[in-house]
């Protein structure tokens, strides 16, 4: 049998936030999630993020800001996906447009472009039909918005 955990208490709760916050970006969520786990009483999980907050080590736009950064870039996410987990994690809609504003639309698109040409050169299939469809599953699966996929695949399949 398990023993089970201690709670902790405001003071260290914070302690340990901080250390988690200032090591990688974090939002209130995912600090909320951390106090559960920690057993924090839950009438003081209000406390702690407000603490976290007034000293910085949350900021939600901030967040929205380098996440959509990290998933664009590194996980070769598009907007619907991002937009996804972001609201996930209860994250202000305005902070999220915000969020995919301050990211570059050419880059944006390279990145599309990039895996869509992965993509194709995996497809054995030679039927035109085949292919797009194929394509247009694999970027929505990636939550890239149908417009920009169909324009971009359409933009491939005449170039090969």
């Amino acid at each position: 049998m398990s023993k089970p955990k201690k709670t902790i208490s405001i003071k260290g709760a914070i302690s340990k936030a901080q250390y988690l916050c200032a090591e990688k970006e974090k939002c209130i969520y995912d600090i909320r999630v951390k106090l559960y786990d920690w057993k924090l009483p839950d009438v003081d999980h209000d406390a702690v993020i407000e603490q976290l907050v007034k000293e910085k080590f949350i900021d939600e736009k901030r967040y929205a800001l380098y996440y959509t950064k990290d998933k664009i870039v590194h996980n070769k996410w598009g907007r619907i996906k991002i937009a996804f987990a972001l609201k996930q994690k209860k994250i202000k809609d305005e902070f999220i447009k915000n969020a995919f504003d301050n990211f570059s639309e050419i880059e944006y698109e390279n990145i599309l472009k990039k895996e869509l040409h992965k993509k194709m050169n995996t497809i054995k299939d030679k039927d035109e039909y085949t292919i797009k469809s194929k394509l247009l599953r694999f970027a929505a699966s990636r939550g890239f918005e149908n417009g920009k996929v169909f324009d971009i695949i359409s933009e491939i399949i005449k170039t090969e």
